[in-house]
């Protein structure tokens, strides 16, 4: 390792400055565009040490845990310059792709609102027993042992002594373990995975502690060990409860804004698919105004979906289907009964179905991703297949992440 003097060029795509130095780019955690930095490099990575000449765009963190936790990538950048930043992670992501868009791209949404109001925090046993409950450092899988995190919903105030709380109870499994907690109206809901198979004693020794800690409901690999109170959240008119673990965007600010381009997106189609639908967050809304037809793989969240949408007053016809969208995805004959396709595909993106929409007559197609790679191939396949890109749109739900969420328009 030898310590360096280096000017940063910009930032790369997981939010560590770049700098050019011989033997190529060296990056460099904590380290702002037009930074000159001493930094200790090894290969293309370096420690930052001390910022000689600091950005203009340099701000003080605000979180003590900075530098160790890898929840947070860009906490010393100015949020102004890291909404547009996320903005240039899409364009370019489409340029790679051959596709010019920044005439087509909005300024980015903060969509960060009261904050998270779910997270999964990791356990893992330290020497001497003791566990260890937090979020990992960046890029490992050490974990760092957290009190609080201020980018948390108030509503999550009590997940992280609650994770806690459920990993030490669990901790004789000497398993890393992974603990999905969600804020619903009402209560938390805590799902835990990585323990596998429990005991009945230890069954019960969850429930009374999931009493003490007033959850609304705790499972176990989505196994429902006791549900006290239906972990409820609106959707819309509609009043859904999400499957143990399933689906959520991370802030709510960030579904309802995601929710708002998805229909203003479709304009005034009147049969609409919503594919990789998850729980219902588009298509609940949708129904507000045309008819849907839903699927999802996931056959949980494809009857949590179901059940929200016949409980619910004022909704157009909701039709849904569990079905594997990357294996078989609508064809472009089973496409022609809709005016526009919404679709919000995991980070793998949507390709073999982006080739059927490609293929059809479909008039209206948008796109949500939260991958902006697989978001711009996708789009090249439907602009290959005569679609154009109308609007695009990025949303920050995930603040101070390398993370960026995207909403596209295309239309014949």
């Amino acid at each position: 390792m030898t310590v360096e003097r280096l000017r940063i060029e910009r930032l790369g795509a997981r939010g560590d400055g770049v700098a050019a130095a011989t033997g190529g780019a060296v990056f460099v955690a904590r380290a702002l565009p037009g930074e000159l930095v001493l930094a200790d490099r090894d290969g293309d990575r370096a420690v930052l040490l001390d910022v000689v000449e600091p950005s203009p765009d340099r701000v003080t963190p605000y979180c003590p845990e900075v530098g160790r936790c890898g929840g947070c990538a860009t906490q010393e950048f100015a949020q102004d310059r890291a909404l547009n930043w996320k903005r240039e992670l899409l364009i370019e992501a489409f340029a790679r792709e051959r596709l010019s868009v920044a005439d087509a791209t909005a300024p980015t949404i903060d969509a960060h609102g009261a904050g998270r109001r779910r997270a999964t925090f990791h356990a893992r046993i330290a020497p001497h027993g003791r566990v260890v409950t937090g979020f990992s450092e960046a890029r490992s899988h050490t974990v760092v042992a957290l009190s609080d995190c201020p980018l948390l919903a108030p509503q999550m105030a009590g997940a992280l002594p609650a994770a806690r709380a459920v990993a030490k109870t669990l901790a004789a499994k000497r398993k890393p373990l992974d603990l999905l907690v969600t804020a619903t109206e009402s209560g938390l809901d805590l799902d835990a995975r990585g323990s596998g198979p429990v005991s009945e004693d230890l069954r019960l020794r969850l429930v009374r502690l999931a009493e003490d800690l007033d959850l609304a409901r705790l499972s176990i690999h989505g196994d429902v060990v006791v549900a006290r109170r239906k972990p409820l959240l609106q959707v819309g008119r509609a009043r859904l409860t999400p499957p143990p673990g399933g689906f959520l965007q991370a802030t709510a600010e960030g579904e309802a804004v995601l929710a708002a381009l998805a229909l203003e997106g479709i304009g005034k189609a009147k049969r609409v698919a919503d594919l990789f639908c998850g729980s219902g967050a588009f298509a609940l809304r949708i129904a507000e105004r045309a008819e849907v037809f839903a699927a999802d793989s996931e056959k949980p969240s494809i009857a949590a979906l179901d059940a929200a949408f016949r409980t619910a007053q004022g909704l157009k016809r909701v039709t849904s289907e569990a079905r594997d969208l990357f294996r078989r995805p609508l064809t472009p004959k089973e496409l022609e009964r809709f005016d526009a396709v919404v679709f919000d595909p995991p980070r793998a993106g949507a390709e073999a179905q982006a080739r059927a929409l490609a293929a059809s007559k479909v008039k209206t197609v948008v796109a949500v991703s939260c991958n902006a790679t697989t978001f711009a191939r996708d789009a090249r396949i439907l602009v290959d297949g005569g679609y154009r890109p109308k609007a695009l749109t990025p949303v920050d739900q995930f603040r101070h992440s390398a993370h960026v969420e995207a909403v596209g328009v295309f239309g014949r």
